[in-house]
């Protein structure tokens, strides 16, 4: 990489595809921006675990969409030297189904499981997992009837990687068997400017550094929103510009995307106008307002929601959703006198 008048680009080696994410996707733990403390201390366990001669004890990773967790389930694996097993708890409907992964993907002594949403689990397949990730057995059933019976199978010391959005939802049983425990949080937007421009390089996308920062201060302290802002500015600078992201395409870009400059998009727009205007500042609950903007209540939950009360927007009370003094203020309407006597004066 190198700078020209404030310009970062890159020979074009290889053309992006469907499969992006796997492109921009690190695989060595120096390479991921961001998230310092999960990184310190995953680092500290594979080197441990590798100077053992041991595999990784399992692990969770927590928090929003698009943070990483996936990216870092993949990393573990390169670093821990091992393949890597992908699926998903919704996709994993029976206990057999589970007991078919376990058996089936050629797990090897210190392989990895990702299991991305993990709290999707149904309870039954929750049981078969206990023992799998304890004492590395798995029951399968044979027979039908009164021939039925039970068989363990032995399973190789593997690494179970969850990765979920809603860390409340797992069951306590669960939740215990995990020996790493991590809550990745949204990142700031020097992080968020450094994944740009290292996405930038790789697509070969020129781009200034006034237009990374514009796009990094927009994406919701995501880094997957800030890749997906990226080719879509990225494209509009193709057409309306000479191909360079600089800061007045990418402020164009994002006025024709509809984000804004707090980085709320037309769905948040909407969820924040029905809270105040529909429901006068709330309290409302989340199927109520689900119904109200047309979207699903896990959707707004997992992935609208955490940003908005992150950014002093709406509370979550018991009785449900409330408007907050800066959701007012975002929307240029006067707050209520209850919320006026809270501001200091």
């Amino acid at each position: 990489m190198y700078k020209e008048e404030g310009t970062i680009t890159t020979p074009r080696f290889q053309k992006e595809d469907k499969n992006f994410e796997n492109i921009l996707r690190p695989l060595k733990m120096k390479d991921f921006v961001g998230q310092e403390k999960v990184k310190e201390k995953l680092d500290i366990f594979i080197r441990a675990a590798r100077k053992r001669g041991d595999s990784l004890d399992h692990t969770l990773l927590y928090g929003p969409p698009g943070l990483g967790k996936t990216t870092l389930a993949h990393i573990i694996a390169h670093e821990m030297g091992k393949n890597i097993y992908s699926t998903s708890g919704s996709a994993i409907d029976r206990p057999g189904d589970l007991a078919k992964i376990l058996t089936n993907t050629q797990l090897n002594n210190g392989d990895i499981l990702f299991i991305d949403e993990i709290h999707r689990l149904h309870p039954q397949v929750e049981e078969v997992l206990y023992s799998a990730m304890e004492d590395f057995k798995v029951d399968i059933i044979l027979g039908k009837g009164a021939s039925t019976r039970s068989v363990k199978i032995p399973l190789p010391r593997f690494t179970l990687v969850g990765a979920t959005t809603r860390a409340g939802l797992l069951t306590s049983p669960l939740r215990n068997r995990f020996g790493v425990i991590n809550h990745l949080d949204f990142y700031n937007e020097e992080e968020l400017f450094s994944i740009v421009l290292r996405s930038s390089q790789i697509l070969g996308i020129k781009i200034k550094e006034e237009g990374a920062r514009e796009i990094a201060k927009r994406s919701r302290g995501t880094p997957r929103i800030a890749n997906r802002i990226l080719r879509r500015v990225r494209d509009y600078a193709q057409i309306k510009g000479r191909g360079i992201i600089t800061e007045d395409i990418a402020k164009r870009a994002l006025a024709i995307l509809e984000i804004d400059e707090k980085g709320l998009d037309p769905m948040d727009r909407k969820i924040l106008e029905a809270i105040l205007y529909k429901f006068g500042g709330g309290p409302v609950g989340i199927k109520t307002l689900a119904m109200a903007v047309n979207e699903e209540p896990d959707t707004i939950e997992e992935v609208y929601e955490p940003y908005l009360i992150r950014e002093g927007f709406i509370n979550r009370t018991p009785r449900g959703r409330v408007a907050t003094y800066l959701l007012y203020e975002y929307l240029k309407q006067p707050p209520p006198s209850s919320l006026q006597q809270t501001l200091p004066f």
